[in-house]
Order: C-alpha cells, then sequence, then structure tokens
C-alpha cells in the first residue's frame, strides 16, 4: 500500500528535519531559493485566475499546483522547516543544535525571499510592458491586495495586528499539514491529493503565509501600490513569520511528535523487551 500510518510518516518528518539541519549552505540557498520562485508563481498564477474569472475559489482551487511542484522537486519554503526542524531537536538527533537550527531557518528565509523577489520583478515586468504602461487588471489587483493587507491592518489597530497574527498561525496549520499529509504517501499521485486540499484551504480563506507575502507586497511597491517597505515589513512579514512559527511548531510539529513519536517508542522497547516473534505461533520466540 502507498498509504504510511501516522507512527511511520511522523518517523520520516524528523528524518527530514535533521536532514535539512546538515544540508550546505549551497544546497539550502538553492532550494530554497527555487521554492520562493515557484510559490510566487503560483500566487501570481492564482490571482490572474482570480481577475479573470471574478471566482476566488477557482484561483484557490488551482494554487497548490506550485506547492506541488516544489515539493516533488524537493525545495524547501521557510513554513516547512519551521516545522519539521525542531523536531529533531526534540529528538535528540545526533549533532542537531539550536544554532543548527537557527541556521537552517536564516538561509531558508533568505532563500525564499530572493526567490520570490525575482518572480515579482518578473511578473511587474509582464504587467506593466516594461514598465511603460500602467499595471493591468492582474496588476491593480496586487497592488489592492498589499494595501489592504499592510496599512488596513495598521488602520485597525491592536485588533488588526491580532487577527494578522491569527490568520498566520493558522496558515502554517494548514500549509505544514500539507507538508506532512505529503509524506502520508509514497506514490506520486498520492502525495499531491494529500497536500492539496490544506493548501487549497489556507488560500481560499486568505491566511497569511509569509513566502507568499514576500511576493504579493515587493510587486505592489514595485507597481507603486500606496504602502511602505516598513508598512510591509511591520505590518506583515515579521508577525506573520511569527504566527507561522508558532502554527507550525504546535499545531502540526508538536501535537504529531508528542503522540505518535511516543507510541512508536513505546511499541519499540515493548518489542525489545519480550524478544522476537515466532512468525507461526505469534508468541515470543525461545
Amino acid at each position: 500500500m502507498s498509504y504510511l500510518a501516522p507512527q511511520e510518516f511522523v518517523t520520516k518528518m524528523v528524518d527530514a528535519g535533521e536532514a535539512k539541519v546538515f544540508m550546505s549552505t549551497k544546497d539550502t540557498l538553492i532550494r530554497s531559493y527555487m521554492a520562493g520562485a515557484i510559490l510566487a508563481l503560483a500566487a501570481a498564477f492564482a490571482v490572474t485566475v482570480t481577475v479573470n474569472t471574478g471566482n476566488p475559489l477557482i484561483g484557490a482551487l488551482l494554487f497548490p499546483v506550485g506547492f506541488s511542484m516544489l515539493y516533488l522537486l524537493g525545495f524547501d519554503l521557510l513554513t516547512g522547516v519551521f516545522t519539521l526542524v525542531p523536531l529533531a531537536l526534540w529528538d535528540r538527533r545526533p549533532g542537531v543544535t539550536v544554532n543548527g537550527m537557527l541556521r537552517n531557518w536564516g538561509l531558508v528565509f533568505c532563500g525564499n525571499f530572493a526567490g520570490a523577489m525575482t518572480t515579482a520583478i518578473f511578473m511587474a515586468i509582464i504587467f506593466t510592458m516594461g514598465f511603460t504602461m500602467d499595471p493591468n487588471a492582474v496588476g491593480a489587483k496586487l497592488m489592492e491586495i498589499g494595501h489592504a493587507r499592510t496599512v488596513g491592518y495598521a488602520d485597525a489597530g491592536a485588533g488588526g495586528m491580532l487577527t494578522l497574527f491569527i490568520r498566520a498561525v493558522m496558515c502554517n496549520w494548514m500549509v505544514s499539514t500539507g507538508v506532512v499529509a505529503a509524506m502520508m504517501s509514497t506514490s506520486v499521485s498520492g502525495k499531491v491529493i494529500a497536500m492539496w486540499m490544506p493548501i487549497l484551504v489556507f488560500f481560499y480563506l486568505g491566511f497569511e503565509h509569509s513566502i507568499v507575502n514576500m511576493f504579493l507586497f515587493p510587486i505592489g511597491l514595485l507597481l507603486g501600490a500606496d504602502f511602505t517597505w516598513s508598512d510591509y515589513l511591520f505590518y506583515n512579514e515579521i508577525p506573520t513569520v511569527v504566527g507561522n512559527l508558532v502554527g507550525g511548531i504546535t499545531f502540526v510539529g508538536a501535537m504529531l511528535y508528542s503522540t505518535y513519536n511516543i507510541a512508536t517508542s513505546k511499541t519499540t522497547k515493548s518489542k525489545a523487551a519480550v524478544g522476537p516473534v515466532s512468525p507461526l505461533s505469534g508468541q515470543p520466540a525461545e
């Protein structure tokens, strides 16, 4: 069967977190750069579909194509490493340290941002005919999104910032569930179907994803939207990163690890205590 039980895929989660800590700087930057670029392109695609059809659900239904591509290619998003890498630390994997975890997070953040910015520049050129014309309808929509989700939060005061933070928490609850869901299957089709569902939920509900925002807001600024880089950083990106961290660690990583990893450990110890089992009787062998 292509389906893996929770006890099996939680072990895969810990293994993946450990591997990311020891990945070289070059590989971490390349993989995170490409992840940011592809996810940004998927966001541009989804907004284009929404504008052209007038139906946000269609855009949300198609957005996960980018997440599926980058996952199958082995690229890394900040939201994913927020969830996976701490597990290797909690599991006390040899050589995994807090500094190693922070190094991975920092490199992935930089790579994701550079990739998303590259796509933002490319799409800004396309939406304005090389900056010789006013932004088209999709560009205007992106400018509107950027303004509403920076200045809009700021104008609402503490309530706006709380809403932003909760949206970011719930975003990585869904996104990291998508990462984990892909580990439930050993087939490509199973991985895609499993990860598609939570990613669709996050995008349609308008949750805040730090890497998607690395595209949405810089392109708005490139197109001339009415907010600033300071607005973007302080009224969106920084709170979103913190919320994504909290959501991924608490609602996905910690929950799965605390129940299934402990259960797996107990099962392993129990089998070791009774010794090997006879394949004929099903009882402990002498």
